[in-house]
């Protein structure tokens, strides 16, 4: 028995972070902000890039599929805008009232010993508006976001938390960029792929996001996480299988029919304990202590 429980005590969980998906992730598809944030999208691209209306259902298909994020695949091309303005525009007009205060979720977070961070490819205010409203902004350490992955000055950029916003923090970070591009200057990505054999590369985008390897990578580093003992949580499927080419353990959130490259499928995130119950298992003390809620003046930010 003593050997037993020397065992027990010694014994080390399998992970040490568990790595959050936002946009839902941590809420279902029927808030309808997928739906909404999608229109907001081609909005931006007829309003304020003066796209033709007849070309966006295309355009926006293969940006998407060819960048990773609609946005990325915009900057790709030729287009350049600011990115907050960006942002305000396709979060600003979501339906946060949509989004309720999850007690459930809440106390399946605060009953997990592990280090529990946030990643997104969404800007700083729309992650922490979103968490708020979830009642959950006191369940993680911090938020790996779109400023996180995209800094300023990417020549100053170091691999440390001080690039990883933490709960409580008070730093400020925008992204100003020129506006506007000539015509002749925007590459057509639709006239690409029209041909049988497109006989040149697409253009590279400036913008980290996932499902990029790259962005995965960078995140892992800021946040000094060893992927083999980081579990991850996505609804996408393919951010789902760049995290397992970068070695994550793999949790895909919105379905229960295991996709390759995942460990395992959930229908809904309150399915958690049912469906990964080693998450609970042992002994596990925790020393990991959040700040209290944050006041509504606090922004987390990059």
């Amino acid at each position: 028995m003593e050997y037993e429980n020397r065992f027990r005590q010694a014994q080390r969980p399998k992970y040490d972070c568990l790595l959050f998906d936002l946009d839902d992730t941590l809420y279902p598809l029927s808030t309808g902000f997928h739906k909404v944030c999608t229109q907001n999208i081609r909005d931006y691209m007829v309003e304020k890039l003066g796209i033709d209306k007849s070309k966006i259902d295309e355009l926006s298909n293969l940006l998407y599929r060819n960048y990773g994020t609609t946005m990325a695949g915009l900057r790709g091309i030729g287009y350049d805008f600011d990115y907050d303005d960006y942002h305000s525009f396709i979060h600003g007009r979501l339906p946060y009232e949509n989004l309720k205060p999850d007690p459930v979720l809440r106390n399946l977070l605060l009953s997990l010993p592990y280090r529990k961070l946030i990643f997104t490819n969404a800007d700083k205010i729309h992650a922490v508006k979103a968490l708020r409203r979830l009642g959950l902004e006191d369940c993680f350490e911090g938020i790996i976001c779109f400023e996180t992955l995209n800094p300023i000055n990417k020549n100053i950029v170091s691999y440390d938390e001080d690039n990883i916003e933490f709960i409580g923090s008070s730093k400020t970070n925008h992204i100003v960029t020129r506006n506007g591009a000539s015509r002749s200057q925007i590459f057509d990505i639709i006239g690409h792929f029209a041909q049988p054999n497109p006989c040149v590369d697409l253009p590279k985008t400036p913008i980290i996001c996932k499902p990029s390897q790259n962005a995965i990578e960078f995140a892992l580093k800021i946040a000094h996480l060893n992927p083999q003992r980081t579990l991850f949580f996505e609804d996408s499927v393919r951010n789902i299988q760049a995290g397992k080419r970068v070695g994550l353990h793999t949790v895909l959130v919105g379905t229960s029919q295991k996709v390759k490259g995942a460990d395992y499928a959930l229908e809904n995130i309150h399915n958690l304990k049912q469906a990964v119950p080693e998450l609970w298992e042992g002994d596990i003390k925790s020393e990991i202590d959040y700040p209290t809620k944050l006041a509504m003046e606090t922004f987390v930010t990059a």
